[in-house]
């Protein structure tokens, strides 16, 4: 269920372009990124998304702009969340850009001044022109919606990108972002059973001091905290679809602390989880 700290896209069309039409289910997605520039448009309820530490409150048929590499989270209120969601390679956004490493498109919803009022609601008229396509899945749907997509890129070039650091600064390594993607699968892969610093840092044939520093500098949180979110996050779901007791919830996705459990559950969704549980049987 929760998305990893590294996401790869393999359906992404020749010419670059990955569109989507996502239900994801309700409550907190851990933090993640990607290599693509990432569009986020709400169909239904709010969604809160966190950039590089910054929290965003998107109303549905608003849009926020994630850049390549950016850190994010997700969370979802209410049951389920339908969204569009379209990715965008750094080799098509070079294309157009050949120095699109020294910019970044800053485009949600609150920052959105009077200046760039009209071309905010220019992009959003787009992307609701894209979801009518999905709907009616008329003939040559494809191209237009391929088409309808780089109208949105130069909308967002064009008003949106803001010079940023010298390009040394943003990029990520392959062996950085390989590192990532094997940390991620073993977490996903083990986050139920004890998870030490020490089995971690040996896995990747590095010491666990410079493991810790090498996770925080480029997560911006703590390996640990890393797991127990994604406990958590599973945990919420669990509660959501079954009647399993809390505590055993807890012991059988990887907490053996409960008072750490209920901690970080409030940190995240703001309330314990038998509130869950009593919120899911009123409904």
């Amino acid at each position: 269920m929760s998305q990893p700290y590294y996401e790869t896209f393999h359906e992404i069309s020749e010419m670059g372009i990955h569109i989507a039409y996502h239900t994801a289910p309700g409550g907190y997605h851990p933090l993640h990124w990607h290599e693509e520039l990432e569009i986020l448009y709400p169909l239904n309820g709010q969604t809160d998304i966190t950039v590089e530490s910054r929290k965003h409150q998107i109303p549905r048929q608003n849009v926020l702009v994630v850049n390549p590499r950016q850190l994010h989270s997700s969370y979802y209120h209410g049951a389920a969340c339908m969204f569009l969601c379209i990715h965008i390679s750094e080799k098509l956004l070079k294309k157009y850009m050949p120095d699109i490493e020294l910019y970044q498109i800053h485009c949600c919803p609150e920052d959105v001044d009077e200046e760039h009022r009209a071309a905010y609601q220019e992009v959003c008229g787009k992307l609701e022109e894209l979801t009518k396509l999905y709907i009616r899945e008329p003939a040559a749907a494809s191209v237009e919606s391929e088409g309808l997509t780089l109208q949105i890129l130069a909308l967002l070039i064009r008003h949106f990108s803001v010079r940023t650091a010298a390009p040394e600064l943003t990029q990520v390594s392959p062996l950085t972002s390989r590192r990532l993607r094997e940390i991620v699968t073993y977490v996903e892969g083990h986050f139920r059973e004890p998870v030490s610093l020490s089995e971690i840092s040996d896995l990747m044939g590095l010491s666990r001091e410079y493991f810790c520093r090498f996770f925080r500098q480029n997560m911006g949180t703590s390996f640990l905290r890393y797991v127990n979110e994604v406990r958590v996050a599973h945990i919420y779901q669990d509660l959501l679809r079954t009647d399993t007791p809390v505590a055993e919830l807890a012991e059988e996705n990887g907490f053996t602390n409960q008072k750490l459990f209920n901690r970080i559950f409030k940190e995240i969704y703001g309330c314990t989880p038998s509130s869950v549980r009593k919120t899911k049987a009123e409904n």
